[in-house]
């Protein structure tokens, strides 16, 4: 039976956030990194830090939207033996103690194509996915695996960009939902920061085109500038600063160190905390 998107736990999110007065955070990290249960214990602890939205990076050996860090991440993920299966897995971990955080996957077509559209839909809706963030499928090249998902209630989620114009939108926002996802630099991730007045703009202009939520992400690593984003935008998106945090604290093998899943929450609870003090956000973003 098809689920309609308004029914989604995304919708129902950006609802509350709206009813709230408040601007969402979105956190993004790679699904075993640096191995499956340090990973799973990250996962398992976003919301309680803060996040609104998780974003769950499905590891590629060739994450070309995605900068060092990132990039990184991946090739851990992968060394640690990390699979869509295992994925899907984790997934299912997590939704027994919480059925109420959206979760989106995000990453590339390869992996997926070699699993199988029809087999990927049913066991990421089975596992408790809400949304799909596929980097290098562009509206023309969409459309089979978008329409399986949205068929059982999975959003998917178009990305924009700064080169979008105004004549490309209107390709870009047709049959996306639950969110628009605006990369709010031109290049890959973690290695440039948009000026607020720039991302003001970027939204209002984005407004005119859809009635969807915009999540801005790409460069957004401190809780000051998520602050800034949601006055803006009605959610911050943030990767790359937390996989660092991951990074930093590998021991010399590789392996994750004590204080890895307390150093990544940590961040996501100060990023949670700046957002909630950004007072003008309803006021700027109308």
């Amino acid at each position: 039976m098809k689920v309609e998107p308004l029914s989604s736990r995304l919708t129902r999110r950006f609802q509350a956030l709206r009813q709230a007065n408040r601007g969402g955070l979105i956190t993004f990290i790679t699904a075993g990194d640096p191995d499956f249960e340090t990973s799973s214990q990250i996962l398992a602890g976003l919301a309680a830090a803060g996040a609104d939205v998780i974003e769950l990076g499905m590891p590629f050996s060739d994450p070309m939207a995605d900068g060092p860090a990132i990039q990184a991440s991946s090739l851990r993920a992968l060394k640690s033996g990390m699979t869509l299966r295992r994925l899907f897995k984790m997934i299912a971990k997590f939704r027994i103690d919480n059925n109420d955080t959206p979760l989106v996957l995000m990453g590339y077509y390869n992996p997926i194509y070699h699993y199988g559209d029809e087999a990927f839909v049913r066991d990421a809706k089975a596992a408790g996915v809400d949304g799909l963030i596929i980097v290098d499928l562009p509206p023309e090249e969409d459309q089979d695996l978008r329409q399986q998902a949205m068929a059982v209630g999975i959003d998917w989620i178009r990305l924009a960009t700064p080169t979008s114009d105004d004549a490309r939108l209107p390709t870009v926002v047709n049959g996306g939902s639950g969110f628009l996802y605006y990369v709010s630099v031109a290049g890959v991730t973690g290695t440039k920061t948009a000026a607020a007045m720039d991302i003001g703009a970027a939204v209002a202009r984005l407004k005119r085109h859809t009635h969807l939520p915009i999540a801005v992400g790409f460069g957004i690593s401190e809780p000051s500038q998520a602050a800034a984003v949601v006055r803006y935008a009605d959610a911050a998106v943030v990767g790359s600063a937390l996989i660092r945090k991951v990074a930093e604290n590998l021991d010399p093998s590789g392996a994750a160190g004590t204080n890895c899943v307390s150093s990544v929450l940590s961040l996501v609870k100060d990023l949670a905390a700046g957002i909630s003090t950004s007072a003008v956000h309803q006021q700027a973003r109308g």
